[in-house]
């Protein structure tokens, strides 16, 4: 490939790579918007790849000044994909059709898309008459740089520079595309001087949106929630929001509210204290997620636990709920208690990896709506906790609604039978969350009499047995499949829920 066209092949890198990262960036969101990570990936794919088809389609109709054509296309793709993440949270926050909003932008950003590499192979083919050689390099670089994006955006974008950020820099990078291309080759540029006008004032507005993408943010953020937001953070595996009005403290991850101050101590006393206050034996105890450490500073509560393992996987919650002086003082400074024990790993990998056998095991996971989080509620998880657990051990496992995620709710509970558990299913009302449910299982039978001998605000033993009563429409009514590895039917039950009441 002659020299004269090196900008061009670079042309094609970059334009590659900000390609995929608008895939990432629309499938990335609408999942955090919307659930159901496979379905909001798979749609978005499917569109994508759709439109990009029909892009490369109507490029043929293109049949004179073809630079221009492909810088009004740098410019069409650079704004749209600039703007995308903006776009989409606007209409998630004020439009009812917001899901028609998505599917437009994912569909002219792929028609956008798919014309560029057409466009460009016909610049170069135009001057070479080598339609091999044209191809080969076009081709080769369209794949280093797809290859470079899928890379970048989740280990150096989306974690360093959050949503907004990325969407704007990487429109930056198509609209200086278009820029070099001008400079490179005003010679074949018909309206010079009004292109590179209209290109550079294009360029200048997401780059002032790159700068500024965190003002931005946050105020449109704010937008999602009900009250004043006071910390927000993009880690490696979720966005962490903190919010506070009055006395009500909420942690929201990925949307979804995790604690409420006013009511946590429901939640966690009835996670807690019905296994502690049955186990022959509470020296040590493991918690699986339970980052927030209200989990802890419940079983701390008690004097006979020598060690409480706590594992998650994102050392940026356990941060926060550490060095947060509001959620810290929410915990009673449990993280840092000389009794704690933190490991920053994914919960499946411990359990595969560990050996020592436990007295308790409390599972305080998000609920499972993605497919990372599906395999912590599978039969084979439920089988690495039973081989962590002591002959006499007991587990406990938060296990969503058993009014609004009814078939999620006992799914998780016949799983966890399905391993040769004893299993008892319970639920109380937790006034931010709704009715919420929870499963203890033992590989001994157990009884529901349960005696409360520490200090709670809720639990008490007189009140123990209203936990195990539930009503008729709290049942499943239909036949409920155990879920599995390698078929995660929980995944879709609880995504049936969330479309009735998200």
């Amino acid at each position: 490939m002659p020299s004269k066209y090196k900008l061009l092949m670079l042309t094609t890198l970059i334009i590659s790579g900000c390609s995929i990262c608008y895939e990432l960036i629309i499938s990335a969101l609408s999942s955090f918007l919307k659930g159901d990570t496979v379905l909001q990936y798979s749609v978005t794919i499917g569109i994508y790849m759709s439109a990009m088809g029909l892009g490369s389609y109507l490029s043929k109709f293109i049949k004179n000044h073809l630079f221009n054509y492909f810088i009004g296309v740098e410019i069409g793709v650079g704004i749209i994909g600039g703007l995308s993440t903006l776009i989409l949270f606007l209409a998630n926050i004020y439009l009812v059709c917001d899901q028609i909003i998505l599917y437009l932008v994912i569909l002219t950003i792929g028609i956008f898309v798919g014309m560029e590499i057409p466009l460009l192979t016909r610049i170069i083919e135009n001057d070479e008459k080598n339609l091999r050689l044209t191809l080969s390099s076009i081709f080769s670089f369209d794949y280093i740089g797809g290859l470079i994006g899928s890379i970048a955006f989740p280990l150096l974008m989306l974690p360093h520079l959050g949503y907004f950020c990325t969407a704007f820099l990487t429109g930056t990078l198509n609209i200086l595309v278009a820029l070099l291309i001008i400079l490179k080759y005003k010679e074949r540029i018909k309206h010079y001087k009004e292109t590179l006008f209209v290109t550079l004032g294009f360029l200048g507005i997401l780059m002032t949106g790159t700068l500024f993408s965190e003002n931005i943010s946050n105020f449109v953020e704010d937008g999602l929630f009900r009250d004043k937001v006071i910390y927000r953070k993009q880690t490696k595996y979720q966005h962490i929001v903190l919010t506070r009005h009055r006395d009500d403290l909420r942690l929201f991850i990925n949307g979804n509210v995790q604690f409420s101050s006013l009511d946590e101590y429901r939640y966690h006393e009835a996670l807690v204290h019905l296994a502690l206050s049955k186990a022959e034996k509470k020296e040590n105890v493991l918690v699986l997620g339970g980052g927030d450490g209200l989990a802890a500073r419940e079983i701390l509560k008690y004097d006979s636990v020598k060690k409480i393992t706590l594992v998650d996987l994102d050392k940026e919650i356990i941060k926060i709920c550490s060095e947060n002086q509001l959620i810290s003082t929410l915990n009673h400074h449990s993280l840092t208690d000389p009794k704690m024990e933190v490991v920053v790993e994914d919960a499946f990998k411990f359990l595969t990896d560990n050996k020592f056998k436990y007295d308790i095991i409390i599972v305080d996971l998000p609920d499972p709506n993605n497919e990372s989080l599906n395999k912590l509620y599978s039969n084979i998880f439920y089988r690495l906790c039973k081989n962590s657990m002591g002959e006499h051990g007991i587990m406990v496992v938060q296990s969503t609604s058993p009014y609004y995620a009814t078939k999620a709710f006992w799914c998780i509970h016949h799983t966890i039978a399905s391993e040769g558990f004893h299993v008892i299913p319970y639920h109380l009302e937790v006034p931010s969350f709704g009715d919420w449910g929870f499963n203890i299982a033992s590989q001994q039978e157990m009884d529901t009499h349960f005696k409360i001998d520490v200090p709670t605000r809720f639990l008490a033993t007189e009140t123990c047995q209203t936990l195990f009563s539930f009503a008729k429409d709290e049942k499943a009514n239909s036949e409920i499949k155990i879920n599995t590895l390698t078929n995660p039917v929980l995944m879709k039950y609880y995504g049936d829920a969330d479309k009735i009441w998200r």
